[in-house]
């Protein structure tokens, strides 16, 4: 089955034949996918090594020089490690990147705590500024990726996983989309949970949005969404619980309102297993959402 990041070398690839501005600055990882761009394009295909710091510094430099850089490894690795620079190279420098993430919050369980990034988006949000996708299909990460490397000069995240939904939808780098109407409460499904959620939700009278750009947080959609379903909204995220009940809370400041906030949990889980095992501990498969998203709506405290 293609995955997200399936597509991230062929787009990328196409994308530095389109536009001369494109460079690709990768730390090992990925390198393969772009052995044929490479050869056309030496001088924008950059491998700096397993020097994740260096990977950010050598990307700020390049938007110095008013290129458009593409930075890509997994997600513990182009947030957690390098931080320092994202912050202090990309922002106070005032210069952009995308940033495009692999193996998301566990999708490489074996690689150990070393290789997850729950805390991803999380970390961001500490930061100024910042245009955060969370696609959900390989083909979303098509279109957020075009979006992404055609937003100016704009810091943008891209958050890969290898978790999909069995469908894709029709997104638009922007806004949420309401994919079930209800008058019971709302329901916010984050990228590769929208399955989950939608088989969690089957009968419940909620409405369902659907998010694939987290930050900007679309409070609008959301404000809209609770004149007809009320305030009761549970966010549903592949990542940190609660990492966007803030947002949430701010788009509803003026109404009295609950906020459910439901994701991967603080507790490291020491045995690795299968990301499917992952998924059922921290609450995140159909049954476990059923039976929270029901206690809450129903008016229990969670």
């Amino acid at each position: 089955m293609e995955t997200m990041r399936d597509r991230l070398a062929p787009v990328v690839s196409r994308l530095l034949d389109e536009d001369p501005r494109v460079a690709v600055v990768l730390a090992e990882i990925g390198k393969d996918g772009f052995a044929e761009a490479l050869r056309r394009h030496p001088d924008r295909v950059i491998n700096v090594g397993i020097r994740e710091q260096l990977l950010v510094g050598a990307g700020a430099g390049l938007a110095l020089t008013g290129m458009r850089p593409v930075l890509h490894t997994f997600a513990s690795f182009l947030v957690e490690r390098p931080f320092e620079q994202v912050k202090l190279d990309l922002g106070h420098q005032g210069v952009g990147a995308v940033l495009v993430s692999a193996a998301a919050s566990f999708d490489w369980p074996a690689g150990g705590y070393t290789h997850m990034a729950p805390g991803d988006v999380a970390l961001l949000d500490a930061l100024d500024g910042w245009t955060v996708h969370v696609p959900g299909h390989p083909d979303e990460a098509e279109v957020l990726l075009r979006h992404a490397v055609a937003a100016g000069d704009d810091k943008v995240y891209v958050r890969l996983s290898a978790q999909t939904n069995e469908a894709a939808r029709t997104v638009d780098g922007q806004r949420f989309l309401t994919v079930r109407e209800g008058r019971s409460g709302v329901v916010v499904a984050v990228g590769p949970v929208l399955d989950a959620v939608l088989a969690a939700t089957e009968g419940l009278d909620a409405t369902v949005l659907y998010a694939t750009t987290v930050r900007p947080f679309d409070g609008v959609a959301l404000r809209r969404a609770t004149e007809a379903a009320g305030t009761d909204v549970v966010l549903v995220e592949p990542y940190l619980a609660g990492t966007s009940t803030a947002a949430a809370n701010d788009a509803l400041t003026d109404l009295p309102h609950r906020v459910l906030g439901l994701g991967v949990g603080r507790r490291e889980l020491r045995r690795y297993g299968t990301v499917e095992e992952h998924v059922r501990a921290h609450g995140l498969d159909a049954g476990s959402l059923r039976a929270r998203i029901g206690r809450f709506l129903a008016g229990a405290l969670v």
